[in-house]
């Protein structure tokens, strides 16, 4: 006699590889596990289900081991395993923001030359004036700055001409001084930081630096590497200037060619900030992933963003407004997670005007949530597919191709 063998009890659970793509944040990576840790916890307490986290395993200082942890989430019944790693590369935004405050302004200059020759500013002013109005911000507050120190330079100097002539030169100094003490106390206003941030990206016209290309390269091949794995679904999240970077390593990734027996391929696109770069007439490389992207099969693009953030190009479809949608076009799904919607009236009025914070917004917890949930995707037993199928796109999407560069590499 024989028997049928028992069902397994415990079936196995969905296992998911997060790779989150930060934007340009000179903070370490942990700053992104304790943001998941404390705002899971409170979508948890919101929505009724659980989400744990295991101790990172341990890193040594200066070490090139991948920066992560692992989840648990069950979530609708269903229990994921979740581990998640970040792409770090907050050592070459460091690098970046090391330059003197004479240096800062050289890069405003430059940096305003390059937008304004070339006319990206005015095309992407009409796209969405919050991102223009986040690149004139560090401009206005940097200027007001220099008034601010001439004035207290050519008061300091008149004081002390009247004992000694010589004495002219502690208004330079006085001067100076100002612009040094407003660049450590930046934190408060982000004029440096944002100044910093469109510089980085406009210093080759819109092409990748090539220590940012070279860290790609490395962020690629661990996802590659990923994609051998027991895992259900690798989930791959570029959120600001991730974003861009994450069209650029995908289309690496695809072109390479994968594995026969792969786990389901997904991206995730938070806060995009594409047209900042791909407007620019070096931009090559990343239209030319933009076009090549947005026809693959083998991926699911879905691309979250809120009118309330200022810093983004919100409802912006990337491939189009850059006029590269072919009539093939599969992705990205434009979907909008309002924050008018999804946040009670209380949060909304606390966030409103706090611009960087509510660029942070799609990473934390939502009052009232609804197709979008940043821990369901990253936590719950769904792949990014199953989770979008049937949601139609915004209404309130532009399309209207407006840059002036199109070519690709």
């Amino acid at each position: 006699m024989s028997y049928a063998p028992l069902p397994d009890p415990s079936p196995r659970p969905f296992r998911r590889k997060v790779f989150y793509i930060p934007g340009y944040d000179p903070f370490p990576p942990r700053r992104y596990r304790e943001l998941y840790r404390s705002e899971g916890a409170a979508q948890a307490a919101i929505s009724g289900y659980s989400l744990t986290m295991q101790p990172s395993p341990p890193r040594k200082k200066g070490s090139d081991a991948p920066y992560g942890w692992q989840a648990v989430g069950v979530i609708d019944g269903a229990t994921a395993h979740v581990d998640m790693e970040v792409m770090i590369w907050s050592d070459i935004v460091k690098s970046s923001m090391n330059d003197g405050i004479l240096a800062t302004y050289w890069q405003m200059i430059s940096t305003m030359w390059v937008y304004f020759a070339s006319g990206a500013f005015f095309r992407q002013m009409r796209l969405r004036k919050g991102p223009t109005v986040a690149a004139l911000y560090p401009v206005l507050h940097l200027v007001g700055q220099a008034l601010i120190a001439t004035a207290i330079g050519l008061l300091v100097a008149w004081a002390f001409s009247y004992i000694h002539p010589v004495l002219e030169v502690l208004g330079l100094i006085a001067a100076y001084g100002f612009l040094a003490l407003a660049k450590k106390y930046d934190q408060h206003i982000l004029a440096h930081y944002l100044m910093h941030d469109f510089a980085f990206s406009a210093q080759y016209w819109g092409a990748y630096p090539p220590e940012l290309s070279a860290r790609m390269d490395i962020f690629a091949a661990r996802i590659q590497h990923s994609l051998l794995g027991d895992f259900d679904e690798v989930l791959i999240v570029g959120h600001s200037s991730g974003a861009y970077m994450g069209v650029t390593i995908l289309s690496d990734i695809l072109r390479a060619g994968l594995p026969e027996k792969r786990p389901e391929i997904s991206f995730l696109t938070l806060g995009q900030v594409v047209p900042m770069v791909s407007f620019l007439p070096r931009a090559r490389r990343l239209r030319g992933d933009l076009h090549y992207l947005c026809q693959r099969g083998e991926v699911t693009w879905v691309d979250v963003t809120a009118p309330g953030d200022g810093c983004a190009f919100a409802l912006c479809d990337p491939v189009a407004v850059t006029g590269l949608a072919p009539r093939g076009q599969k992705w990205p799904l434009i979907v909008s997670c309002a924050f008018t919607q999804t946040l009670a009236p209380e949060t909304w009025a606390k966030l409103r005007y706090k611009f960087f914070r509510l660029h942070f917004q799609y990473m934390c917890a939502f009052d009232r949530v609804g197709h979008y949930d940043y821990f369901r995707i990253t936590a719950g037993a769904q792949t990014l597919a199953q989770r979008y199928a049937g949601v139609a796109p915004s209404p309130q999407r532009i399309t209207k191709a407006l840059s002036y560069y199109r070519d690709i590499a």
